[in-house]
């Protein structure tokens, strides 16, 4: 399951970034965000979700959302 197809409010935990961007990957592992590690969707709008990992929240767009499996 991707984090897209995620419920709003439930924690899961990250099993794997799929993706081939080295950046992307590096972006996200600054974030916080990596295999397992807890990640919340805070809430939802058109194109993207807001998400909490650790301390942060974070704006992320669905493309990025379906590169991280739950």
């Amino acid at each position: 399951m991707t984090l897209k197809d995620a419920q709003e409010g439930k924690e899961y935990i990250i099993q794997q970034i799929e993706t081939d961007d080295e950046d992307l990957d590096a972006f996200l592992f600054s974030l916080g965000c990596y295999s397992g590690e807890a990640i919340t969707v805070v809430s939802r709008m058109k194109n993207s979700c807001i998400v909490s990992i650790k301390d942060g929240r974070y704006n992320i767009d669905n493309q990025l959302a379906e590169a991280i499996i739950i």
